[in-house]
């Protein structure tokens, strides 16, 4: 039997705790151990008590913001605050009124009903949600043809908590009936240093300050993509016989795994070279652009535009997307213009 490798406590940068090897979720259960998106937080601390002091369901709520910022668990925290059930499915696996009919019935007083990809509902689901989520009943047509009859069942109060990378693809008449928006933008530095931190102190694994302000600025401001490095550090670092992730450590991992100091991977960039040497900078259309690096519309649109648009190394326009002079001057090549106006002077 191997014996096991102890970490000393002043190696540790994340919480004063002792590892529980049985924890591997880094899931925050509690808006105090939720870092970052300081607004919301703090409006929903405010919301989350009124509701509980008056004994009521909190009201609906709707979370919209790029994959990996954290709706799926500020869904999960805000049952575990109000102390409530909570029932987690998808829009795509409501495929009849049946579903919803026994998702709602079942669900106990005050308890969250978390949609993710709510835009995707179908309009049938959709209507049924709309007196659901006013008047707590639901109608259901019973029999068919000239025998059929509505029945209206009444529902237990819920919050309904509805999350969407798409914004702007969900109904105004749905999103009109949710009490509370909260919009998540990509993580400061500062938070996402914070987050490692606590990954690490959950996963047992020592960091030093390098290696987790190195992380922090690598992961694309999105935990989700944090914790993934994170967890791959700690593979090298093992591999290595390190105990601890060291800046070093940390460097040679991100080379190996083709992440470069914006956190650009290798799509990304070659993203960016596509619309640079195949079409001149842009304008370039998303479906060519997703079918030049074989990906989906939705994959590019969803999970690599935003972060390249937030670091301003690509624009979205009418006409299509077009690199940035930051993204020429990255990858290190010349703009057409700068080309021109050397081919100019002889």
């Amino acid at each position: 039997m191997a014996k096991e490798k102890k970490i000393p406590p002043e190696q540790y940068l994340g919480p004063e705790k002792i590892p529980n090897e049985d924890d591997t979720s880094l899931r925050p259960q509690s808006l105090g151990e939720f870092l970052g998106q300081k607004g919301t937080k703090e409006n929903l601390t405010v919301f989350i008590a009124a509701a509980r002091e008056r004994g009521e369901n909190l009201d609906h709520l709707f979370l919209t913001g790029p994959p990996g910022l954290g709706k799926t668990t500020l869904a999960q925290i805000v049952a575990n605050e109000l102390g409530a059930e909570f029932v987690q499915t998808s829009a795509p696996a409501l495929d009849k009124p049946k579903d919803i009919i026994g998702i709602l019935t079942n669900l106990e007083r005050n308890g969250v009903f978390f949609i993710d990809e709510i835009h995707r509902l179908k309009p049938v689901i959709e209507e049924m949600l709309y007196i659901a989520m006013e008047d707590y009943k639901i109608d259901c047509v019973i029999g068919q043809g000239p025998g059929a009859r509505t029945l209206q069942i009444p529902l237990q109060p819920f919050t309904l908590v509805g999350a969407t990378t798409k914004a702007g693809n969900v109904s105004s008449p749905l999103i009109s009936r949710f009490g509370i928006t909260c919009r998540f933008s990509f993580y400061e530095t500062e938070d996402m240093e914070a987050i490692v931190r606590r990954s690490a102190g959950i996963l047992g694994i020592g960091i030093d300050a390098g290696a987790a302000a190195l992380l922090a600025r690598s992961a694309r401001g999105t935990p989700r993509v944090l914790n993934r490095l994170l967890r791959r550090m700690r593979d090298f670092a093992q591999y290595q016989g390190e105990a601890v992730i060291t800046r070093t450590v940390v460097e040679e991992g991100l080379k190996r795994l083709e992440i470069d100091a914006l956190g650009l991977e290798r799509y990304d960039r070659e993203i960016l070279r596509i619309i640079i040497e195949r079409y001149a900078g842009g304008p370039v259309g998303a479906e060519t652009l997703a079918i030049s690096i074989g990906e989906s519309t939705d994959t590019l649109e969803d999970y690599y535009e935003p972060y390249l648009i937030q670091v301003g190394l690509l624009h979205r326009t009418p006409r299509g997307r077009m690199a940035t002079p930051l993204a020429y001057g990255h990858l290190g090549l010349e703009s057409a213009v700068k080309q021109g106006e050397k081919g100019s002077l002889f």
